[in-house]
């Protein structure tokens, strides 16, 4: 089918982008001996997944519980829950689901760990576990090397938890556009988890993982980093948000729209608020990049001078968050060159449990 014949509005990847970027990504971890655990919440298919797979990645992060059995259920066998699991319900899942693949939760209370260990002896299972520290989001993980220190002192203590190491995700640089503050910021980060390793090791234990890192930071990632895996996700589809960002990658995520209304200054098209997240950043027109959208819930507007769409024309919006835009869709369309080579279900969407 040609994409034009696609009714809108519909959710679009272009895969020679989307293989481009993937490519990208390779070429920056490569060099740098870096592992890549890219983040499922940006896509929530199963079958990027495994593409990623594929193409190198070691496993897959996730942010829900939900997400991770759909992976599990999938056949992906080394998952990332980049969060803490404490409601009895969800840890006896996570225990049971610990003995269907290598599954690595993050922990940063001690009573979560006692839980945890509970329901894995229950299970006869085992939870790997990443301490997480706190790197400046002001969100969840400990604050200090000797808290830190304490719970992973306990988790290698416990029959059926192991220690894996270090979660530390710093996600409020992930969007700074002062870059040489982005590049600072990221690299005090890197130099407080060395000297946290290093308080760590030199107290026995032994860290084998410091995982984070995002899409606008995996730049600076260099031979002789401190993290072992990167949990990038938006790099495979981009977004107006990133775009500002001026990242090595290029926009592969597009929701194809349908021109309903026109005249000489006004193009309105059928994609609005419910179809296009605009939490991070406004959509915008591939068309007409440098102008400003108006989005209501079931419509886009944009003003151009002298145009020449007709009612009918076809238009494409990057969305401005595309972790969030996925997950309004039920299927993802592939494309290449212009036809459609797949539709593919967005398997986790709503998946917030």
């Amino acid at each position: 089918m040609w994409l034009e014949k696609l009714e809108t509005p519909a959710l679009i990847l272009d895969l020679d982008i989307f293989e481009e970027n993937m490519k990208t990504m390779k070429e920056f971890l490569g060099p740098a001996g870096l592992a890549l655990r890219p983040h499922y919440k940006s896509h929530k298919c199963t079958d990027i997944a495994h593409r990623q797979i594929a193409a190198g990645a070691k496993g897959i992060t996730c942010a829900k519980l939900g997400e991770a059995e759909d992976l599990a259920n999938s056949g992906i066998e080394d998952i990332l829950i980049a969060n803490q699991v404490v409601q009895p319900s969800k840890i006896a899942r996570v225990a049971y689901l610990a003995g269907c693949c290598h599954l690595t939760v993050c922990v940063d209370n001690a009573d979560n760990v006692y839980a945890l260990e509970k329901a894995a002896s229950i299970q006869g299972s085992t939870i790997y576990c990443l301490v997480e520290f706190e790197v400046g989001m002001n969100r969840c993980g400990v604050d200090t090397f000797k808290k830190f220190y304490e719970l992973a002192e306990l988790i290698s203590k416990c029959p059926h938890l192991v220690f894996e190491g270090i979660q530390a995700y710093a996600g409020h640089l992930s969007h700074e556009t002062d870059y040489e503050r982005r590049k600072s910021e990221v690299g005090e980060i890197e130099q407080r988890i060395a000297e946290l390793r290093g308080y760590v090791e030199k107290r026995g234990l032994h860290v084998k993982e410091v995982s984070g890192v995002s899409t606008g930071t995996v730049e600076f990632r260099k031979g002789g980093s401190v993290y072992t895996e990167i949990q990038a996700g938006s790099y495979i589809f981009m977004d107006a948000a990133y775009n500002s960002l001026n990242l090595h990658f290029k926009n592969a995520l597009f929701v194809l729209t349908t021109v309903i209304s026109t005249n000489t200054n006004l193009i309105v098209a059928d994609a609005g608020k419910k179809s296009v997240s605009v939490d991070q950043a406004t959509p915008v027109f591939k068309e007409f990049p440098q102008l400003p959208v108006d989005m209501s819930e079931e419509h886009s507007t944009v003003s151009v001078k002298e145009h020449s769409i007709v009612l009918g024309n076809k238009l494409m919006l990057i969305p401005g968050h595309c972790c969030t835009t996925m997950n309004l869709h039920s299927h993802l369309y592939l494309v290449r060159n212009g036809r459609v080579e797949d539709k593919i279900p967005v398997t986790s969407r709503g998946k917030s449990l």
